[in-house]
């Protein structure tokens, strides 16, 4: 099934040539709810297939599925609306110094994007997920590169999109797939692709990242590369609810055989009698962990020897040791470190990497000047968590100088929750400094459709001659800012 560099080239021209047939939004969004439409109709297929592939069991990728057809029929109620477009218009002011013209900016989409999918959600983030639902939405037609973990499900839903846009008039190029390692280093180098989504690994999002720098016209690359989404347990927290924490942290790090993107990898907690309580809380929830199935064997092979190496570091210790479980399934576990073998560079930065997979690492603190020396080294994250106590959560002790510190962390900071569990709202925020993300965008949420468009002025432009979205009359019935003035 690898595409050849003449298939990538006819794919993405393919989609270049019918981006006028995403111009008006009335016909983007019914687009968008016919997919969702199709991709119910198919879901006992769909399930099927992916579980095949996957193994990610029913229950979880029938919840995957209803997100994403949420997302997408939420990303046409966006297009509905209109404010995306993010319209205003200034009237000539001969008054001001210096003189304003008369202008008028709204966002138009960039053209074709390439969308790279991800191995571990095969319906939110492959073919169907947020990249090309946000797109599409912007008025660009997609490429997507598939995931080699399941390819069949990959056809299987872009049939189902093309399907869609064909009963609203849209040419199936509108939706390209295709398939293989070098397909996806063609794919970002081809001069009509206008932008590009990725989530993935560091290393693979990284090359691409550099490849869409490197063009002799580069283009924005929006990539997920990988968090470690640090937790901070107080001690007033610990001795107040240690095993609740404790549970629900071993919930948390094994939910999905710890696939997804915002596991907790990194958790400080303190390193007395509290600390005690929480880890034994957390060594009992993770013990009646079942083994589980990684998506391949190069994910179990990275883990297993992934794991080994943090295991052998000086102070490491492995209350329940994470590893191979049997020949096709990895145990969960945890580690545990003191805090003051992570304040300094030296050979235990390895555990301020993610390890992807049912792993955690425990670093005990003495005290809080620790606590903000390993935060002070931690790399960019997608998520930051603080469990607190009562008193704390109410404005008395440090809580609020832990969010302070937190805060440039992460794109989504967390208080007294788990980070697991990424929200489909108009607020969401799904990224996060380098490395968590090579943009300031979220993946998630209504605001993802921002990373596809770019805005454009027109001065004194002709009435007869401005789009319909900028003459004063308002013909759309769009939401804008005139003369200064919020129109809704």
């Amino acid at each position: 099934m690898e595409a050849t560099a003449q298939e990538v080239d006819a794919a993405v021209r393919a989609a270049h040539e019918v981006r006028g047939a995403l111009a008006d939004r009335a016909v983007r969004s019914a687009f968008l709810r016919a997919a969702a439409d199709e991709l119910e109709a198919a879901k006992d297929g769909l399930v099927e297939t992916a579980d095949a592939e996957t193994a990610l069991g029913p229950v979880r990728l029938t919840g995957e599925l209803a997100r994403t057809c949420y997302q997408l029929r939420a990303f046409a109620g966006i297009v509905d609306e209109g404010a995306f477009l993010d319209v205003v218009i200034n009237h000539p002011d001969d008054t001001a110094t210096p003189p304003v013209p008369d202008l008028r900016r709204y966002k138009v989409p960039l053209g074709v994007v390439a969308v790279y999918s991800a191995s571990n959600f095969p319906f939110a983030f492959s073919v169907a997920g947020g990249d090309t639902a946000s797109a599409l939405a912007a008025g660009c037609p997609v490429v997507v590169k598939a995931h080699p973990d399941h390819p069949a499900l990959s056809e299987y839903v872009a049939k189902m999109l093309r399907r869609a846009a064909a009963r609203h008039g849209i040419p199936e190029g509108v939706v390209g797939l295709v398939h293989g390692f070098d397909a996806g280093v063609e794919l970002i180098k081809h001069p009509l692709v206008a932008a590009a989504g990725f989530t993935g690994s560091v290393r693979g999002g990284r090359a691409l990242f550099d490849a869409a720098a490197a063009r002799p016209v580069p283009i924005p690359f929006h990539g997920e590369l990988g968090s470690l989404n640090p937790v901070v347990v107080t001690e007033a927290a610990a001795a107040e609810r240690a095993e609740a924490i404790g549970s629900g942290l071993a919930g948390s790090m094994t939910l999905g055989v710890g696939q997804f993107c915002v596991k907790p990898g990194l958790v400080l907690a303190p390193a007395g009698a509290a600390g005690d309580a929480l880890l034994k809380s957390l060594t009992d929830a993770v013990s009646d962990t079942d083994a589980g199935v990684l998506l391949d064997h190069r994910m179990r092979d990275n883990f297993v020897a992934g794991v080994a190496e943090r295991a052998q570091l000086p102070d490491v210790d492995s209350p329940v040791t994470p590893g191979a479980g049997g020949e096709h399934t990895v145990s969960a576990g945890f580690l545990t470190v003191p805090a003051s073998r992570l304040t300094a560079e030296g050979e235990h930065d390895l555990l301020l990497e993610e390890c992807f997979g049912p792993v955690t690492v425990v670093a005990r603190y003495e005290d809080e000047a620790e606590v903000k020396a390993v935060l002070s080294r931690l790399p960019g994250n997608l998520t930051a968590t603080v469990q607190l106590s009562e008193e704390e959560a109410a404005g008395q002790g440090g809580g609020a100088e832990l969010l302070r510190e937190l805060t440039p962390l992460a794109g989504r900071v967390l208080v007294n929750g788990w980070p697991t569990g990424v929200a489909v709202a108009p607020a969401q925020h799904h990224g996060g400094p380098y490395p968590a993300t090579t943009s300031t965008s979220t993946s998630v949420g209504g605001t993802a459709i921002e990373r596809w468009l770019r805005p454009v002025v027109y001065q004194n432009t002709p009435p007869a001659l401005l789009p319909a979205e900028l003459r004063d009359e308002n013909p759309l019935g769009l939401p804008r800012r005139f003369n200064g003035r919020l129109e809704r």
